[in-house]
C-alpha cells in the first residue's frame, strides 16, 4: 500500500485532487454546496445560472481525516491506479453536510445524519461516479451517477408534456423544445434540491437503479445542492439564481389572444367589442406576421397603418398591447446583412448562414431564416433597440418571446456555434438569454419591472420577467390534464408565472358542443391559472403563410349558453387580482410559485404528495380542475392540517381525506383555506 493525500482546504470548503482529476465542493448560500468537477484544470468561463462567485456566509465547518489515514490499494493482479482508502472528510454547512471519500464519492446528509443524496460510482473500479469521455474536440462528455432509493419522489425539470407531476422513472431529454421546456432542478421528496448547473444538451434518467446526468459536451460537471422542505429549497434556488420581479399589476388580469388578428382594424374590432360589451381586458395581442419579414422587428405599415393610435386607443380602454416577437431573421430583411457582418447571429456550419426554413413575407415558400445569438451582449443590446424603435415608441406594452427554444427543425446542436460556447455545450442559454435582452433593454429605458411571455426557459429566467407557456399543444382533455403537471413542475422549477393556451392550441371547433366543453373546463383552469390566456388555431385553421388566421376565439365565439359561464370566470378573475397581486409579491420575495403542488404547503402529509390533479393558487384557495367530458363530479383530496370551507357554499369539510364534490358545468371546485376571505362567491363567503 502507497501512502496518497488527495483532500486540500480552501476557503470556502474542501478541494480534492487525485490522478489528474479535480473535485471542489464550496459553500453556495445558506445551506447549500456548489460541487464541480473535471478531468484536470476547473474552467472559469463555463456559463450557467449561479453567479461568478459564492454569496457572503459565515465559513464551513471542515474536518479533514490525517494524511496518514489515507492509503492507495491496489486490486489483485491488476497492477495499476488503485483506490484511495481511509476516512472521509466531512464538510458541515448550515443543514447539509458533505463527505467526501479517499476517492472521491460524495454523500450528502441532513438532519441527524440522514442520507438524503450520495453519489453512485459507475462500476466498483472504473470510472467512478463522474466519467469524462473526450469528443476529440477540446471537450468531454460528462456524466453523473448517482444512487436511486426506493420511494422518492422527484419532481421539478422545467416543463413537460408526460402528464407525470412525479417523475421518477423518467428519462427527460435536456433539450429545449416547442412544449418541452428544460430547467434542470430537481426537487426530492427526501428534502433537498439539485440543480445541473450546466447549459450543455444532455439527458437526466431518473432511473430505479440510480440516477444519471449526462452533457453531451461540457468542461466541467457543476451542480449546486441544497437541503430543506419544499418551500426553502426553492426560496434558496431564487437566492442563488436570482428572484422573479414583481408581476406588473395589469398582467394579472385577462388576456385576449388568437392566432391571428390579421390587420389594426381587426385587433381593435375585438378590443372595442370586449369594451362595449362591458368585459374585462387587460391585454390583446398582435401575433406573428405582423411584420414585413423576420428580422424586422416592426409592424407592416400596409396592415398596421398607425400603431401609436392603436396602442393609444386600448390604453383609454384599460388595455395592454403586447406584441409577438421572434429571435429568427430572414435574409430578406435589411437588418440580416449587418448581423452577419457584426457576428450577432449563431454561427453555423450551413455555408448559406442559416438554421432552419419557415415561410415568411415577402415568399410564399419556405425560406432559410437564421437566428439572432442572445449569448451575445453586442446582440442582446441590437435587439433591444430594434423593439425600442419598432415597437416601444409605438406604445407596445410587452413582448412575447415565441419560438425561443430557438425553434431550429432539424436541429444539430454540433452544428452551431455560439458568442457563449459550441452549441452542444450551450444551446439550453438561449431563451433565457433572449429574454434577459428584453429586460435589460426595459431597465435601462428606466423602468423597474416588466413581464415576457415565453415558450420555453432555463434556470435562472425567473429574474428576467419570464412568464412561461406550455407551446403548442392539443385541444382535448388528456392534453387539459397534463397541464395541471406541467404547469405545477414549471412552478417546482422556480418558474412562478406560468399559463396554458386557454382551450389549447392546435384546433378546436367553436360550432362542435363537444369542443365547446372543453372550452369552458379549459376557461375555468385559465382563470385559476398564475396568468389567464386565452389563444389557439381554432378552426377553420390555414396553411403557414402572410395569409394565416385561425377561426374566431374570443369569449362570445362559442355559443350563448357557453358565453354566460365564460364571462362568469371573466368576474371571478376580476375579483381575485387584488389576492393574486399578493401572491405574485410573496413570488418575488419568497421565491414560491402562484401554482403549487399541495406538499410545497403540506409537507408533512404523505397523500399531498401523491395529489397530481387538483393544487393551491397561492397559499388559501385550492382548485380542482375538471378534465373529462361529461364529468358533473369528482373527488378532491382536502390536506391535512388546515381547515378547508367549500368557497361556492361555505359548507365546511374535513381535511385529511378524500371527498366527493358536485362539479356542475358552470363551475369548478373550489375551496379555501382556514378561514381566508377570498371573494369568489361574495354571496357564500360575506
Amino acid at each position: 500500500m502507497v501512502g496518497v493525500y488527495p483532500f486540500r482546504e480552501i476557503s470556502s470548503g474542501i478541494e480534492w485532487r487525485h490522478d489528474g482529476r479535480l473535485l471542489r465542493v464550496e459553500t453556495w448560500g445558506p445551506d447549500a454546496v456548489r460541487v464541480r468537477a473535471a478531468p484536470g484544470a476547473l474552467p472559469d468561463d463555463q456559463p450557467g445560472a449561479l453567479g461568478a462567485t459564492a454569496p457572503e456566509g459565515p465559513a464551513p465547518e471542515v474536518a479533514l481525516p490525517a494524511p496518514g489515514a489515507v492509503e492507495r490499494t491496489f486490486l489483485g493482479g491488476l497492477g495499476v491506479n488503485g483506490a484511495l482508502r481511509g476516512p472521509a472528510a466531512r464538510l458541515r454547512h448550515g443543514a447539509v453536510t458533505v463527505e467526501i471519500t479517499p476517492d472521491g464519492v460524495l454523500r450528502f446528509l441532513g438532519a441527524e445524519e440522514r442520507e438524503l443524496l450520495a453519489e453512485e460510482p459507475a462500476h466498483f473500479w472504473w470510472p467512478g461516479p463522474r466519467p469524462f469521455t473526450p469528443r476529440g474536440d477540446g471537450g468531454h462528455r460528462a456524466e453523473q451517477h448517482f444512487r436511486a432509493y426506493e420511494g422518492e419522489r422527484l419532481y421539478g425539470l422545467g416543463q413537460h408534456q408526460h402528464g407525470l407531476l412525479d417523475q421518477k422513472g423518467a428519462v427527460l431529454d435536456l433539450r429545449q423544445r416547442n412544449g418541452e421546456v428544460t430547467v434542470p432542478l430537481l426537487l426530492s421528496s427526501r428534502g433537498y434540491g439539485l440543480l445541473w448547473n450546466n447549459p450543455a444538451v444532455g439527458t437526466v434518467e431518473l432511473g430505479v437503479n440510480r440516477t444519471r446526468w449526462t452533457a453531451e459536451r461540457t468542461r466541467s460537471i457543476d451542480y449546486w445542492f441544497t437541503a430543506g422542505t419544499p418551500a426553502e429549497v426553492l426560496s434558496r434556488y431564487a437566492d442563488a439564481t436570482g428572484h422573479a420581479p414583481v408581476l406588473p399589476e395589469w398582467a394579472t388580469g385577462f388576456w385576449q389572444s388568437k392566432l391571428r388578428y390579421r390587420s389594426q382594424a381587426e385587433l381593435l374590432d375585438v378590443a372595442r367589442a370586449y369594451h362595449r360589451r362591458g368585459l374585462p381586458l387587460s391585454v390583446i395581442v398582435a401575433d406573428f406576421y405582423h411584420w414585413t419579414s423576420l428580422g424586422g422587428w416592426a409592424f407592416d405599415p400596409e396592415e398596421w397603418p398607425d400603431p401609436k393610435a392603436m396602442a393609444a386607443e386600448l390604453h383609454g380602454m384599460g388595455t395592454r398591447l403586447v406584441v409577438s416577437v421572434w429571435p429568427s431573421v430572414n435574409p430578406a430583411s435589411p437588418r440580416w446583412a449587418e448581423m452577419r457582418e457584426r457576428g450577432l447571429l449563431v454561427g453555423t456550419t450551413d455555408p448559406a448562414g442559416t438554421h432552419t426554413r419557415w415561410v415568411d413575407k415577402p415568399s410564399d415558400e419556405p425560406v432559410g431564416v437564421s437566428f439572432y445569438d442572445p449569448t451575445s451582449p453586442e446582440a442582446r443590446a441590437y435587439l433591444w433597440q430594434a423593439l425600442d424603435e419598432g415597437y416601444r415608441t409605438h406604445g407596445v406594452d410587452a413582448f412575447w418571446l415565441d419560438a425561443d427554444e430557438p425553434e431550429i427543425a432539424p436541429v444539430d446542436v454540433d452544428a452551431l456555434r455560439f458568442h457563449a460556447g459550441p452549441g452542444a455545450e450551450v444551446a439550453n442559454l438561449y431563451p433565457r438569454e433572449h429574454a434577459r435582452a428584453v429586460w435589460e433593454g426595459v431597465r435601462a429605458s428606466g423602468e423597474e419591472t416588466t413581464v415576457s411571455l415565453s415558450r420555453s426557459a432555463w434556470a435562472g429566467s425567473q429574474r428576467y420577467g419570464t412568464a412561461l407557456w406550455s407551446g403548442d399543444i392539443g385541444v382535448d382533455f388528456p392534453t387539459l390534464r397534463r397541464q395541471i403537471a406541467a404547469g405545477l413542475n414549471a412552478g417546482l422549477s422556480g418558474i412562478p408565472w406560468w399559463c396554458s393556451d386557454t382551450g389549447g392550441f392546435h384546433g378546436g371547433d367553436p360550432d362542435d358542443p363537444a369542443y365547446r366543453e372543453v372550452m369552458i373546463r379549459w376557461f375555468q383552469f385559465g382563470a385559476l391559472s398564475p396568468l389567464f390566456r386565452l389563444h389557439g388555431d381554432r378552426e377553420p385553421r390555414r396553411p403557414l403563410g402572410r395569409a394565416i388566421t385561425g377561426g374566431p376565439n374570443e369569449v362570445w365565439s362559442y355559443g350563448s349558453w357557453a358565453y354566460g359561464i365564460l364571462t362568469s370566470f371573466l368576474a371571478l378573475r376580476e375579483r381575485l387580482r387584488p389576492y393574486l397581486g399578493w401572491v405574485m409579491r410573496e413570488a418575488a420575495e419568497r421565491g414560491l410559485p402562484a401554482m403549487r403542488a399541495l406538499f410545497l404547503e403540506f409537507p408533512g402529509d404523505p397523500a399531498a404528495w401523491v395529489a397530481d390533479d387538483t393544487y393551491l393558487l397561492g397559499p388559501d384557495l385550492l382548485v380542482a380542475p375538471v378534465t373529462g367530458a361529461g364529468v358533473r363530479e369528482r373527488d378532491v383530496y382536502l390536506p391535512a392540517g388546515a381547515r378547508w370551507r367549500d368557497a361556492w357554499t361555505g359548507r365546511d369539510l374535513e381535511a385529511g381525506r378524500t371527498h366527493r364534490v358536485a362539479a356542475p358545468l358552470d363551475l369548478l371546485p373550489l375551496f379555501v383555506r382556514d378561514g381566508a376571505e377570498l371573494p369568489v362567491a361574495p354571496q357564500a363567503l360575506g
